[in-house]
Parts: structure tokens; C-alpha cells; sequence
């Protein structure tokens, strides 16, 4: 944030003895990749003070007359305003692209962690072992405090993350993209192909936003650990008839 307000007044300091023979359309340009710089390490707040305090600097010591703050031409004004919008542009820009970075790198983990958990439960390991690891990749991917096995559902049902990353509670849609998963506990049943496993009991930080891309990792991952359970569960002669179908 200091960058963001000294930044600019240095600048505008610096090219002051060249206010005469440089152009003031050059200078804005100069002051618009400061900003620029100053977006890209920054956050949000830190562009958008940024482009104010460029406009402001760049009235007071690049536009006639010098050190006040007043503009006579409407040249002058017209490169002042398109400076700050600019800059204000450029930071949006910004944000969204660190926002988008951050999305991709969020689901090559969460790809990552549903590859590690099927690799798991197709491997001889003990269901115990894949249901610990299934919590510990859900507390990653959610903001939660705990998160527990339980093979027996409950009526009425907690409140649901479904099978879309949708949150239903007391029958209705949460909007858990705002204000968290519901407390004390959530769930997410344990289902493959229409048939029940159990449920993975989570107990939320409460107020942390949940993403829908997140809530579908999650969903997806307990889906995996389920096909394991009922496989588990299904009677020799059932994998018999399998295989001889195949």
C-alpha cells in the first residue's frame, strides 16, 4: 500500500523537470505502467489507490497551472480522467487473472488429491486407511474444523452438500458461496449408483465461503471412497457374475 500512494507522487516528481518538452499524454503513459506494476504485485485496493493517487500527482505537478490542483485545458482533464479510468481497468484485469490463476492451481490439487484417494482404494489398503485419508484430503479442500466416518444415515438429514456441490438445509438451497457451510454439522453421503455407503460428517468454520468448485471436489471424492464400501459389501457370488459378464 505505500508503493500505491508514494509511488506515483515519486514519479510525477521525477519527470517534473521535463513537464516542458515531454507530453503530457507520454507522462500519463509512463504513470499508467507504474500502476500497472503496482496491480500486478498488489492487491485490488492497493491498484485502485494507486491509479487515485497517479491522477491526483500527475494534476499537481504535470498539468498547467503547475502545483495546484487545478486544470485549465480540457486536454489536460480528458488525460487526468482517462488515467484513473485506465488504471482503474487495468487493476480489475489483474485481480481476475490472479483470481483465475488461483482457480487453476486450486483444481489441479483437488484433481491431485481425488487421483491419490482412487489410487488408495484400488490398492490393497484397509478401508480405514482410505476413509482417514478422504478426511484429511476434505478438511483440505473444505474450511472445516473436524470431519468424521459415520456408516449409519440420519433422519431428518443434516445439512447436505448433493451430488451437484448444491447445499441443502431444512429443505431449502444455502448459498454457501457467500457465507459458508451451515453448522454445527454438514454432510456428505457416501453413494455410488443409487446405493448408500454412510455419510462423511463435517463440522464447518463458519462464515468462510465455500466455492461451488470446491464443493463438487469434495462431492466427488467422497463418491470415490464410496464405490470402494460397496464393493466391499457386495457378496462373493455378485463378483462372480461380474466377471463373467465381462
Amino acid at each position: 500500500m505505500f508503493a500505491a500512494l508514494a509511488g506515483p507522487v515519486a514519479l510525477a516528481a521525477l519527470l517534473v523537470p521535463f513537464r516542458t518538452s515531454f507530453v503530457n499524454t507520454a507522462a500519463a503513459l509512463t504513470m499508467v505502467a507504474l500502476i500497472a506494476a503496482i496491480a500486478l504485485v498488489g492487491q485490488r485496493l492497493a491498484g485502485i489507490v494507486a491509479s487515485a493517487s497517479g491522477a491526483i500527482w500527475f494534476d499537481f505537478f504535470l498539468t498547467r497551472p503547475y502545483l495546484r490542483f487545478t486544470i485549465n485545458r480540457r486536454p489536460d482533464l480528458e488525460t487526468t480522467l482517462c488515467l484513473f479510468v485506465v488504471g482503474v481497468i487495468i487493476t480489475e484485469l489483474c485481480a481476475r487473472s490472479r483470481r483465475n490463476q488461483r482457480s487453476a492451481h486450486d483444481a489441479m490439487d483437488f484433481v491431485a488429491m481425488v487421483h491419490d484417494v482412487a489410487d488408495l482404494s484400488s490398492s490393497a489398503a484397509s478401508t480405514s486407511v482410505i476413509i482417514d485419508q478422504a478426511c484429511q484430503s476434505l478438511l483440505r479442500i473444505l474450511p472445516l474444523k473436524a470431519c468424521r466416518f459415520d456408516p449409519n444415515l440420519t433422519e431428518p438429514p443434516l445439512a447436505r452438500i448433493d451430488a451437484t456441490g448444491e447445499v441443502v438445509h431444512v429443505g431449502m438451497r444455502w448459498p454457501a458461496h457467500d457465507i459458508g457451510l451451515p453448522g454445527p454439522e454438514a454432510e456428505i453421503v457416501a453413494q455410488w449408483k443409487g446405493r448408500a455407503a454412510g455419510r462423511f460428517v463435517l463440522t464447518p468454520r463458519r462464515g468462510e465461503p465455500v466455492s461451488s468448485q470446491r464443493r463438487i471436489a469434495a462431492v466427488t471424492l467422497v463418491d470415490v471412497v464410496a464405490a470402494r464400501l460397496l464393493d466391499e459389501t457386495r457378496a462373493p457370488t455378485d463378483r462372480r457374475r461380474d466377471v463373467e459378464a465381462t
